[in-house]
């Protein structure tokens, strides 16, 4: 029996077994890097370690978890969804130190270790699978997809069109994942459906539906459902066969998901067994019923698996992963600190819900520090509805009042699909976001859309100054006793910076208002202050302004600005969208200006990869160095031909945004 439980995890996914832990009476034991020390799953666990090691490596280190497992009196250790959970070493030195090991034996773990090795075995079971070619000269097709034999996450994979680029594409592979590769036919036009399954020693094997993850980014997916709307209950009966006789074959046991590509036509192929909890197991969790975490803990302790055969699909769920990252910009990483995140009505999280409503695991709460060493994701919000239609609706309408402040999410890619007509027919495949660049517009995309919210920025602010004046603080913002010049104020917003100016009367009306685009070069320059010539702004009525909150009534309709102001910056929520907006200084300090050629650091990072030499030629476009971020690599490239005239950093090396990485001379 499990008695007290060491999760070697951390985020929202310790928070998620910790939860189920507390209901069936199970002590918890958290683990953290100095990184980690102030995060809510410390703060959560009965127990805490701190692990040795730099922030990056320290969850990785078996060999200090299991230490801490010992001092902390844990029986048994959790895994989380992470690189440890695929472990074989890992979890045969869990066994051997006495303790429970939940998740996958460790036999099975080394059998999964090799991807074709895997694929070879489900094959014998005339389970369908793709080609594999370990050799690039059996490659005589194209397009393929190169592989790390052992990657997961995406990391490493890559599509080659054509025969001339196969040889780099492997070889850059090889030097991403420092592993062997192969290659397999790349199918184009197709759907990521795995069937989540749970396994006992006594032999039980029991699949539960299926989910769709297409919806991806970098081979790694934002959004997941289920049921899919692509499988019939046909389909559905013939995936999950094959999941089932895929688990036989591998000997698996413990908590998993079989994943698969799937046609148009219904054709599918096995891709691998990923021997863990998966990430997306909330919406598996809301239309079955039953706790996942808690049947993995279950088996772990040789149990039999409650259930005589796959529960039955009660509605629909669709969970998007709300990440610190900007799609708009090649899904550059975002570091911070998350001052506000606050979902409206969510009706649970980290447990099965009751009924239908919105779920939402986080790993991160207001005030949390969002920095380069882990993953993006900062939360999954699950909507479970009767229909997909209703639960796509529900979805993107708490997301579009969900306040996140402080860090660039994806939030707004998030709305836009699940509001696209092509995704509420159901009719997406893994290339949806290639197809449809209009998703990567943010939700408030212009200037005309911006302009609303500038104006409720601006008045929540001199309503807040107005509050905290020292002298005269009872008269209305902006009074004169006679007519004067318009109050105005610069942003810097979305869509580049604005100014936006408006006028009081002496009742403390709003007599007037206007807002313009304004070139960067104009900000230092007199003549900001004039009302355009021509003057289209809505007729507005402020209803009612104060540091926090503004109601406008603009052309008879009522709306309700909800203002949060850090530092320079106001973070404006409104029922249209959200939007942040830095107040510009009229009178800028001038900036240093950077030698011609400089590439500098789009994010906080480590250099892992230094390809170049100072003196080397370049083309255009070559690698010039890789930044390791998030557990994601991004590539920095030479923008022109030239010669690599500085290079001050070198592998392993921290940076910092704007730090310089090398300058490039151009010729």
């Amino acid at each position: 029996m499990i008695r007290r439980l060491l999760v070697a995890d951390r985020g929202e996914i310790a928070r998620r077994v910790f939860a189920t832990c507390r209901l069936v009476g199970i002590e918890t034991v958290a683990v953290y890097s100095d990184a980690d020390a102030d995060a809510p799953h410390v703060a959560e666990a009965d127990y805490a370690v701190r692990l040795d090691g730099s922030a990056r490596s320290a969850y990785l280190r078996g060999d200090l978890l299991i230490v801490a497992a010992q001092r902390s009196g844990a029986n048994a250790i959790h895994p989380g969804i992470g690189m440890l959970a695929e472990d074989p070493e890992f979890a045969a030195a869990v066994a051997d130190a006495g303790m429970i090991w939940v998740g996958a034996p460790a036999k099975t773990l080394g059998t999964l270790r090799s991807k074709t090795e895997t694929k070879d075995i489900v094959a014998e079971a005339h389970v369908p699978v793709l080609p594999t070619f370990t050799d690039p000269s059996e490659v005589t097709s194209f397009p393929v997809l190169i592989k790390p034999e052992g990657g997961t996450g995406g990391t490493g994979m890559r599509v080659v069109r054509d025969a001339s680029t196969l040889a780099e594409a492997i070889a850059q592979t090889r030097r991403e994942v420092g592993d062997d590769v192969y290659c397999e036919p790349y199918v184009e036009d197709v759907r990521h459906i795995e069937i989540p399954i749970m396994a006992d020693e006594h032999g039980a094997v029991i699949p539960f539906g299926e989910r769709e993850c297409s919806i991806q980014r970098r081979y790694q997916k934002i959004i997941e459902e289920t049921p899919s709307p692509a499988v019939d209950p046909g389909l559905r009966e013939e995936l999950c066969r094959a999941a089932v006789v895929a688990v036989r074959a591998i000997g698996y046991v413990g908590a998993g998901a079989v994943e698969f590509l799937l046609d148009s036509d219904g054709d599918f192929w096995f891709l691998e067994l990923t021997p863990t909890l998966q990430a997306e197991h909330a919406v598996t969790e809301c239309v079955s019923g039953y706790d996942l975490v808690r049947l993995q803990l279950l088996v772990s302790e040789g149990g039999s698996l409650p259930m005589p055969g796959p529960p039955p699909i009660r509605g629909h769920a669709i969970e998007v992963r709300i990440c610190a990252e900007d799609p708009a910009y090649a899904w550059l990483p975002a570091t911070g600190t998350l001052h506000r995140f606050h979902v409206p009505d969510v009706a649970g999280a980290f447990r099965p819900l009751a009924q239908p409503g919105l779920r939402l695991d986080a790993g991160a709460v207001d005030g949390s520090t969002v920095g380069v060493h882990y993953d993006t994701t900062l939360a999954k919000l699950v909507a479970w509805a009767p229909t997909r239609q209703e639960a796509a609706r529900m979805l993107a309408s708490a997301l579009t009042r969900t306040q996140l402040h402080g860090v660039v999410t994806n939030r707004d890619l998030l709305v836009r699909v699940l509001r696209h007509h092509i995704f509420r027919t159901g009719d997406v495949d893994t290339g949806f976001l290639d197809k449809h660049p209009e998703v990567f517009a943010p939700l408030l995309s212009a200037v005309d859309a911006v302009r609303i919210s500038c104006l409720a920025a601006a008045l929540a602010g001199a309503a807040g100054r107005r509050a905290t004046a020292p002298v005269l603080g009872s008269l209305p913002s902006g009074w004169r006793n006679v007519p004067s010049g318009w109050q105005t104020v610069v942003y810097d917003g979305p869509v580049g910076p604005v100014e936006v100016g408006y006028r009081m009367n002496r009742h403390g009306e709003l007599s007037g208002w206007w807002m313009r685009a304004v070139d960067p070069e104009e900000l230092d320059l007199a003549g900001l202050g004039q009302a355009p010539v021509v003057d289209d702004r809505p007729r507005t009525v402020v209803v009612h302004a104060s540091d926090e909150k503004v109601v406008l009534d603009v052309n008879g309709i009522r709306l309700t600005f909800n203002v949060h102001r850090v530092g320079a910056v106001s973070y404006v929520d409104s029922p249209e969208g959200s939007v942040g907006l830095r107040e510009l200084s009229r009178f800028p300090l001038p900036a240093p200006e950077a030698a011609e050629g400089s590439l500098i650091a789009p994010l906080p990072g480590a250099v892992r990869r230094v390809l170049v030499v100072p003196g080397q030629r370049v083309r255009a476009g070559e690698l010039l160095l890789t930044l390791e971020a998030m557990k994601l690599e991004h590539p920095v490239h030479a923008p022109s031909a030239g010669v690599v005239a500085s290079l001050p950093v070198h592998p392993g090396a921290e940076v910092d945004t704007g730090e310089l990485l090398a300058v490039l001379d151009p010729e």
